[in-house]
C-alpha cells in the first residue's frame, strides 16, 4: 500500500492540508471538511482535513486550549471517514503519538519542537505518517536531520513544512529559497503554512496577530516555487475562532483563491517548470 504522502503527491499540481486550527465542536468540523472537500473535488486537488485535538503552545493562561482530547480525536476521525480523506493533528509530547494516531492519518511536529528526538521517535514509530514543521529558528537545509530521526524508525512516510523564520520579536519571513532546499536536502515533500506564516506572535497583549490579507500572496509564492503542497487554517468566522484567528483564511475566501492558484500551477507546468 502506498504511503500518504505518496498519495497526496500522486500526480500534477499541489495538494491540501486545511481546516480549523482547533476542534471547538463536531457542527462545524463538518461543515468546513464538508466544504474544503467539495472545493478540491471540482477543482482536482487532493485533500487532507487538518484540525488540533488540543492547542498545547498558547501565549496566555487564559487561553482556549480544546474540548477534550478524545472527542476531538473522535471528531476528527469520523470527519476523515464520512469525506474519504486523510486527517491530521500535531502531539506535543511522545506519549501522545500512539494515542493520535489511532484516529489520525498524519502526526504533525509543531515547529517549536522540530528537534525534539523522543517526540520524532514516537512519531515515526508509529508508522503513521508524520509532517514536521520547520523551526522559526532553523535554516532550511537542517531539516534534513529531522526527517533522519523520523526515518531511522522504518518509516519513509514523512514531509517537512516551512511556515517563516523568526524576523525580529513580533514577526516572521518567509524565504522561498527554502521550498527546492528542503525538496533537496530531505528528499520529501515540503508544504508551505500559508497562514501561520503571517503570524504576528507575542504580541504585547498576549493575543497572536496576524496579516491574512497577505494569505494569497504567500500562496502564490509557494505555488510558483513548486510546493508539493499548500497548509491553510481556515474557518466561516474568523474573528470567533477560539485559536489562531486573527492569520486564518475566511472559509468563502478559499474556492476563488483556489481556482487562482490551480491556475497559477498549470500555466508554470506548462512550460515544464
Amino acid at each position: 500500500m502506498s504511503s500518504t504522502f505518496n498519495r497526496l503527491t500522486d500526480g500534477s499540481g499541489f495538494f491540501l492540508l486545511a481546516g480549523p486550527c482547533v476542534i471547538e465542536g463536531e457542527e462545524m468540523a463538518y461543515e468546513i471538511g464538508r466544504h474544503i472537500n467539495n472545493i478540491c473535488k471540482r477543482l482536482g486537488i487532493r485533500f487532507a482535513f487538518k484540525g488540533s485535538y488540543r492547542k498545547a503552545n498558547r501565549s496566555r493562561l487564559d487561553s482556549f486550549t480544546g474540548i477534550g482530547d478524545l472527542e476531538a480525536l473522535k471528531i476528527l476521525s469520523g470527519v476523515g471517514k464520512e469525506l474519504g480523506v486523510p486527517v491530521v493533528t500535531d502531539i506535543h509530547l511522545p506519549a501522545e503519538a500512539a494515542m493520535a494516531a489511532d484516529f489520525v492519518d498524519i502526526l504533525q511536529i509543531p515547529a517549536f519542537l522540530c528537534r525534539q528526538t523522543d517526540l520524532l521517535i514516537a512519531a515515526g514509530r508509529t508508522g503513521k505518517a508524520v509532517n514536521i514543521k520547520k523551526g522559526q529558528f532553523l535554516a532550511p537545509e537542517s531539516m534534513r536531520f529531522a526527517v533522519e530521526k523520523v526515518r531511522s524508525c522504518g518509516n519513509s512516510d514523512v514531509a517537512v513544512t516551512e511556515r517563516g523564520t523568526t524576523f525580529g520579536y513580533g514577526d516572521l519571513v518567509v524565504d522561498f529559497r527554502g521550498v527546492p532546499e528542503m525538496q533537496q536536502a530531505c528528499a520529501a515533500p515540503v508544504i508551505v503554512d500559508c497562514t501561520h506564516s503571517l503570524q504576528q506572535p507575542n504580541t504585547a497583549g498576549g493575543v497572536t496577530g496576524g496579516r491574512p490579507e497577505l494569505i494569497e500572496t504567500i500562496a502564490r509564492a509557494a505555488v510558483a516555487t513548486g510546493a508539493d503542497g499548500l497548509f491553510m487554517e481556515t474557518h466561516p468566522h474568523p474573528e470567533l475562532a477560539k485559536s489562531d484567528g486573527a492569520n486564518m483564511l475566511r472559509l468563502d475566501l478559499l474556492e476563488p483563491l483556489l481556482e487562482r492558484l490551480v491556475a497559477i500551477r498549470r500555466t508554470i507546468e506548462s512550460f515544464g517548470c
